[in-house]
């Protein structure tokens, strides 16, 4: 597994990726070799996904993005559908899941959505998601399922145009409000999410970590200097997840 030093710089994945440093500086891959703040209205909108370590401060960021892009937020899993519903059992403690069964159940609540997602991108609307497959992936790789299983339900989902990884500590996600009140927030459990989400980041393009141990200042700073980056960069149809 690597240090949290490591994860400060990426591995340049096959399509090209950005990495946030300590001082904030950028590194790109792949065709991503300037930047571009403004957005051309015949584009289409982007996908961005925050990923990330429980109590890592994703939700903040997120929010953050959605008002400075004027995006469209989805949170994974929808806990409003009914498929979300039993997720929220399942989370919070209040009933028991076949693994499987909750791998599945977490993948169906993401194609529930999908139809919308793509139709807003194609309609130029950028949407950012609090988690997505990657999380699913991780989580359920982390509990002993097989990696390739865990990745075969979400192939073909809309592809992101953008993955921002928020990686945390144990002890600074320890220090944070809340933390334990969920199913998986131990340090073990962390450790092994850890670990999967950097094979994750091997199969997929355009994949960011930040080290979120920082002030929430300093984390939005790379988080909204990435993000407006790759939406000015956007092109193309919306890929497929995988393909």
């Amino acid at each position: 597994m690597r240090s949290a030093e490591t994860l400060a710089s990426f591995r340049p994945p096959s399509r090209g990726a950005v990495s946030a440093s300590s001082d904030g500086g950028f590194a790109r891959g792949g065709a991503r070799k300037e930047e571009a703040n403004q957005v051309d209205d015949s584009k289409r909108g982007a996908l961005i996904v925050v990923e990330g370590l429980d109590r890592a401060g994703k939700s903040t960021q997120v929010e953050r993005l959605v008002k400075a892009l004027d995006a469209r937020l989805v949170k994974f899993p929808d806990r409003t559908t009914p498929i979300g519903r039993m997720l929220d059992s399942y989370l919070t403690q209040k009933s028991e899941l076949d693994d499987r069964a909750v791998h599945l159940l977490f993948s169906a609540n993401r194609w529930e959505l999908a139809p919308s997602i793509r139709q807003d991108l194609e309609a130029g609307k950028t949407v950012i998601c609090d988690r997505y497959a990657f999380s699913g992936i991780a989580y359920s790789t982390a509990k002993g399922l097989p990696f390739d299983w865990c990745l075969a339900p979400d192939a073909t989902l809309p592809a992101p145009d953008l993955t921002i990884f928020l990686t945390i500590s144990p002890s600074a996600a320890a220090e944070r409000g809340g933390y334990g009140a969920e199913r998986y927030e131990d340090r073990e459990m962390q450790l092994k999410v850890k670990s999967v989400f950097e094979d994750v980041e091997d199969r997929v393009g355009d994949w960011m970590t930040v080290n979120a141990d920082r002030s929430v200042e300093e984390v939005w700073k790379d988080v909204e200097k990435a993000a407006k980056n790759a939406v000015g960069l956007v092109t193309g149809p919306v890929r497929g997840l995988f393909d």
